[in-house]
């Protein structure tokens, strides 16, 4: 395998920069604009269907848009044992929790990545989000790692998954630079605790809510690589591997920017909030500042805003991503007419 990663563009790390330097330039305050969310959604609808290419960077809050919730009745359904054992009251705390046994710590996971990987979202939201722009050039940037893109139909060549992927395992020790599929084992460790196949394939818990929450020792996964120890493949710190796939996402995304340099891009925010807006919202904020053909939009659902300086060229929509979706689908299929 040729690991001379080098060579390629990394549109993760150049993107980042140029965000960064613009922040820094940036003189005044945030605004959430001046339209009305109907105003605003007939300018973005009538910006995206004119675009010459969309970009969309995605954060946790299209996923929960969609159903991807990690409390109440998702956690409760799943993990009412786990809640009633150690007091957890969601998943991603619970991805944190010092469980006392190994076996009890990757039955957790097996159950988390299952219904946050494998199961997909309740929701349209990606599958509409698809309608909106599959006759448009577009590419994907997310901070998401539930695979809900390539799920919904996107073509994997056009999405780059910046922090892993739940259906990733790697070495605990990242020299070995290499990520595998996890999907057969999680299958193994459900039955293992006694979750039942449903006739739609999916799988489930008992209907008389009988479970394990403790997996068989020979079921705590290991690396088909060398036999050590795993762990998810997320962006947690220094050793999360960036492996031969994650590079050729990278440097499509370098690549998709360049080629659009100049040209009427709507950059599309959807669900990023203030945790990690280096990734996505500042690089996003840049381009539409560098480029005077672009547009600016955000979708959030508390925080949509923009610097002032790109105000004139940003559309901010405040409240539900997945209706504002909708929304857009068929005021774009009205301007089309």
């Amino acid at each position: 395998m040729n690991k001379n990663y080098n060579e390629l563009p990394n549109g993760y790390l150049e993107s980042i920069d140029r965000g960064i330097r613009a922040v820094r330039g940036f003189q005044g305050g945030l605004t959430r604009g001046n339209l009305t969310r109907e105003e605003s959604l007939e300018a973005l609808a009538y910006e995206l269907l004119h675009a010459d290419a969309v970009v969309i960077g995605a954060g946790a809050g299209l996923s929960t848009a969609a159903g991807y919730t990690y409390s109440g009745s998702r956690f409760d359904h799943y993990f009412y044992d786990f809640k009633e054992r150690f007091g957890l009251q969601d998943m991603y705390s619970a991805g944190f929790f010092p469980y006392p046994k190994e076996e009890i710590r990757w039955a957790f996971w097996a159950r988390n990545i299952y219904i946050n990987r494998y199961l997909g979202p309740p929701g349209s939201a990606y599958q509409d989000l698809l309608q909106l722009v599959q006759d448009k050039d577009h590419f994907v940037i997310t901070t998401n790692v539930d695979h809900c893109f390539q799920r919904a139909g996107f073509d994997k060549k056009r999405l780059f998954y910046t922090q892993g992927d739940y259906g990733l395992f790697q070495n605990v020790d990242p020299s070995v630079g290499q990520t595998f599929d996890n999907e057969d084992w999680v299958i193994q460790a459900l039955q293992a605790q006694g979750f039942v196949q449903q006739p739609d394939g999916t799988w489930d818990v008992p209907t008389d809510g009988s479970l394990r929450m403790e997996l068989p020792t020979n079921l705590i996964p290991v690396s088909p690589i060398d036999g050590g120890p795993v762990k998810m493949n997320l962006r947690a710190d220094e050793t999360f591997v960036e492996d031969a796939g994650w590079h050729r996402a990278s440097a499509a995304y370098a690549d998709f920017l360049k080629k659009h340099q100049g040209q009427r891009v709507v950059y599309l925010e959807i669900g990023v909030g203030m945790n990690t807006p280096v990734i996505i919202k500042y690089p996003f904020w840049a381009f539409t500042q560098e480029n005077e053909h672009a547009v600016y939009a955000c979708l959030n659902y508390q925080e949509a805003f923009c610097p002032e300086q790109i105000e004139r060229r940003s559309i901010c929509i405040s409240g539900d991503s997945a209706e504002a979706i909708r929304a857009l689908v068929r005021l774009e299929k009205e301007q089309d007419l």
